[in-house]
């Protein structure tokens, strides 16, 4: 769910990056804690697709993001259809789609160097209960970074399936799962390489 950043020049473009920041965590909380029914959070879906409108992203991005989160809204729905019922995982599903697709738009319409900046100028007070504000930043980066990486790795997985004709089913979670850990491992070594880490 978290692309790589869009040129642009939009409102969402030219806003602060610690503003965004700020509303996406504020809006997050509200929806994670306001009681919606199910129409509510319909609205507030919708509302998410206005965003990206205004951010000049289109109705095909919007799309694009749901396509690629279907298998977290297949997840989240039906667990919660299991254990709560229908419409509350209507309505449970919804807000979390909702709050991924807002994260999406502001990720599209940040730089990921002002982001970083934004989350170590945040921290800098918390420097004087020992927090690393640069050490933060730089883990928030690595995983920026890593999550287009495990997207590729599971094109690979899926490729490497097609072309061999083999159906992996549910295994290929594990594949990826193991590719992602290797990835993790090379990253670490180069890290002490460096002396980063």
């Amino acid at each position: 769910m978290i692309p790589l950043y869009r040129a642009g020049a939009s409102v969402l473009h030219r806003s602060p990056t610690g503003a965004k920041l700020i509303v996406l965590a504020v809006v997050a909380v509200v929806c994670s804690l306001y009681p919606h029914t199910a129409l509510t959070a319909l609205i507030v879906l919708g509302l998410t697709l206005g965003v990206f409108l205004i951010g000049g992203l289109g109705p095909v991005a919007w799309l694009l993001q749901l396509w690629q989160a279907k298998w977290i809204i297949a997840f989240l729905a039906v667990s919660q259809a299991v254990f709560l019922g229908p419409v509350a995982a209507l309505t449970g599903t919804v807000r979390v789609v909702s709050v991924l697709l807002l994260a999406a738009a502001v990720t599209m319409t940040t730089r990921t160097s002002d982001m970083i900046d934004a989350i170590e100028r945040a921290l800098r007070p918390f420097r004087r209960i020992g927090a690393d504000p640069a050490r933060v930043a730089f883990t928030a980066s690595l995983t920026i970074a890593v999550i287009p990486v495990i997207g590729a790795l599971a094109a690979q997985i899926r490729e490497a399936q097609r072309a061999r004709g083999v159906r992996l089913g549910v295994r290929w979670i594990a594949v990826l799962l193991v590719n992602a850990l290797r990835h993790a491992d090379d990253v670490g070594d180069a890290l002490t390489a460096r002396g980063i880490v």
